[in-house]
């Protein structure tokens, strides 16, 4: 039924803000002619009648494209949803349709599911005609909700140099823990549990970094293979946290559950980081559906093709780009960016596909409106930043490329990494920049080390196990013929496909796995674990897991329950690495290495060697049969920040060749004795008993091993 129009309200904030006798609601839209505000009741389940079900209130105040409209009476818990009136002209960029009940963007929860009709879709599959049928049955509503009662505590604030990133999904995380209870298991509250929280602090980790929380939707074209989108990157929301998520309802409880959760976390002194997916959609390309953008202004959020608006340009590779050239859309992912910051506490975001946000008209622009916004506002500049530097568009790849304020997911470290311990023969320069913090593509702009994210793995690819045990990516029940995910894994199985139970396999992929530990932890740059890598997780061979919300991606706690010895074993190593890098400030730089003494000091900060204990030279740098190399990182030489002592000096052994080999340690003035601290050929990774080494005399290194050598005072 239509009732009388609503107050007039006003156009300011965006969204449904509640008050204390109703709620403002306010809908930016520049080339509608008539907004319908739909208000639904508590019992509307998305079936039935919908005309019988909904109150509609014609919103006809119109300020500076905004339509606004106060509603008495209403109050949080409230449902409702948007009809957007106007031309259908896709050749022009046009897509209006009011049979399409539409989401708020700036809502901050939504209920209910979508189910993959044809009405969903603004158009009949193969037409250009519209479609005239009602999608309200088929969509998620916008949900009222109250602001918090107060702010949340500031977080812990760790400085980038100290920092230590765990990439994990809220469900996959939680889902199967034996310590959380059933009820709790894959939600928020999951992972506030205390259960969950000790294992991040006894890990050490210092922040997690979420898979994609903002509310998403599954793809239809995965849904109809009968499953759905695990990981989220399929924004339908960028206020809202996911509703699949709570374990309290999803009539606004969500929010809270959310912010309790953050709570938890930071009182563990642990950081929140999201990862966002602000470069597109889950509406798709044109023949995707109509959910919220697409309906309420197509040709403002998204960007068309030039001349051909009836298509948009895709530099995701998921069917659309949002068009952050466009004033509003900008605003709307700033808006966004300051909401998860002030209101529901996160500390920081990876930015999905970032060079995507930085596209001028072609190009990407480091200069782009998006990154003059970012780094003027007084709130966002203030937080974590982390890229991922490329996009699927030509020009995409742009590992060091963006400016100081800005982390980097640092993609030539992973390969560089994965190809050294595999046994490429590409010389050694690219793996030393990378291990000494990737100065070449960071220290020319003002940035630090802390610039480089360092990862081997990460959600998207193998699992650390997976990356010792396969050679090929194994994604069959994803139900796409394994043509999904990358083929350039740089894996090595060591001689048999996929899990095995030859004793002298498993206990060489054991030890790659060390490797590639010590590797990360002990590499200068902000190192970034995946969740599970610690827990001897695999996924059998799926190196694209984003539709597998199962055993498959769901993280095996055996190292818990002592049912999984190799497991545990691994559990206790990465805790003991994370410790000794805690502990050790030679391993987290703040300014890069001179290569020479700093700060008074005696002895080069950064030095590398050859197995001989000679410092290494241009051709022993470039040659491609080198798999064996020491570096020494001095604490005396060390560059100081004000206070702070000197602290010790290591000398790390990285030998990646297949056969055991001699080194020699060098003596002074590096030295005078060392003492092993890390071997990983031996099956715990720190012996309990470390030896004692002096300068020139042979060490042995077991084939393809790290051993960490501590200078004695």
């Amino acid at each position: 039924m239509t009732e009388p129009r609503p107050r007039p309200g006003s156009p300011y904030p965006l969204g449904a803000t509640v008050s204390d006798d109703g709620v403002n609601f306010a809908l930016w839209s520049a080339g509608a002619e008539a907004v319908e505000l739909c208000l639904f009741g508590s019992a509307d389940q998305q079936q039935g009648d919908e005309a019988g079900n909904q109150r509609i209130l014609w919103l006809t105040e119109q300020t500076y494209h905004v339509w606004h409209g106060f509603v008495p009476g209403i109050t949080p818990g409230q449902r409702y949803g948007y009809r957007v009136h106007g031309p259908w002209r896709p050749d022009d960029g046009l897509r209006f349709n009011p049979a399409k009940l539409l989401a708020d963007p700036y809502a901050r929860a939504y209920s209910g599911k979508i189910s993959h009709h044809d009405a969903i879709y603004g158009a009949p599959p193969g037409s250009r005609q519209p479609d005239h049928r009602d999608s309200a049955p088929h969509v998620p509503r916008s949900i009222v909700t109250a602001p918090a009662s107060e702010p949340l505590p500031p977080g812990p604030r760790t400085p980038w140099a100290d920092t230590v990133i765990y990439e994990l999904h809220v469900r996959g995380f939680t889902r199967r823990h034996p310590g959380i209870p059933e009820h709790l298991r894959g939600t928020y509250a999951g992972l506030a549990h205390p259960a969950a929280i000790e294992h991040l602090t006894r890990l050490g980790v210092t922040a997690v970094e979420l898979l994609p929380i903002h509310h998403s939707v599954t793809e239809p074209a995965v849904a109809t293979r009968g499953l759905t989108n695990y990981w989220g990157y399929n924004t339908l929301g960028y206020f809202a946290p996911d509703a699949r998520h709570s374990s309290s309802g999803d009539a606004g409880q969500q929010v809270t559950e959310f912010r309790e959760m953050v709570r938890a976390l930071h009182e563990a002194g642990i950081e929140v980081i999201l990862d966002v997916v602000y470069n597109h959609t889950a509406e798709g390309g044109p023949d995707g559906p109509m959910l919220s953008f697409k309906g309420i202004d197509n040709e403002a959020y998204y960007r068309l093709e030039p001349g051909e608006k009836a298509r948009y340009r895709d530099y995701t590779g998921c069917g659309n780009t949002l068009d952050l050239r466009q004033f509003h859309a900008l605003q709307m992912v700033m808006d966004s960016l300051r909401y998860w910051v002030t209101e529901m506490g996160v500390d920081g975001f990876r930015f999905d596909l970032a060079s995507a946000l930085a596209r001028s008209l072609h190009d990407v622009d480091q200069l782009s409106s998006f990154m003059a916004v970012v780094h003027q506002d007084p709130t966002v500049s203030q937080v974590k930043l982390i890229a991922e530097p490329w996009d699927l568009g030509e020009g995409g790849y742009q590992v060091g490329e963006f400016p100081p304020l800005w982390t980097e997911w640092n993609g030539r470290f992973r390969d560089s990494v994965r190809d050294f311990w595999r046994g490429a023969n590409d010389g050694l320069t690219e793996f030393g920049s990378r291990m000494s913090g990737s100065a070449d593509l960071y220290a020319d702009d003002g940035r630090k080390p802390f610039a480089s994210i360092n990862f081997v793995t990460a959600h998207d690819g193998f699992t650390m196990r997976d990356l010792v045990s396969y050679q090929h990516k194994h994604n069959d029940a994803n139900g796409e013929d394994n043509r999904d995910g990358s083929d350039d894994n740089r894996s090595r199985n060591f001689g048999v496909e996929g899990l095995t139970d030859d004793p002298e396999v498993n206990a060489a992929r054991r030890r790659q796995i060390r490797n590639l530990l010590a590797t990360l932890l002990l590499s200068t740059g902000v190192p970034m674990l995946v969740a599970g890598d610690e827990l001897h997780r695999t996924q059998h061979g799926n190196n694209n897991a984003y539709c597998q919300n199962n055993e498959v991606s769901w993280l095996d706690w055996a190292a818990l329950t002592g049912s999984d010895p190799d497991a545990e074993r691994l559990l206790g190593f990465a805790r003991q690495l994370v410790a000794l890098r805690r502990d050790s400030p030679v391993f987290r730089q703040r300014s890069f290495f001179l290569g020479a003494p700093g700060d008074g000091g005696r002895v080069k900060d950064l030095a590398w060697f050859r197995p001989d204990g000679r410092e290494m030279t241009h051709d022993d740098w470039h040659s491609p049969g080198a798999h064996t190399i020491g570096m020494c990182l001095h604490g005396e030489g060390r560059r100081l920040e004000p206070g702070e002592e000197p602290a010790s000096s290591y000398l790390l052994w990285l030998h990646s060749g297949d056969h055991d080999v001699e080194v020699r340690p060098p003596g002074e003035p590096w030295a005078s004795a060392y003492q092993v601290v890390v071997d990983t050929a031996d099956e715990d990774g720190f012996p309990a008993e470390p030896s004692r080494i002096h300068p020139g005399a042979p060490l042995r290194l077991t084939a393809r091993s790290v051993v960490l050598l501590r200078a004695a005072p």
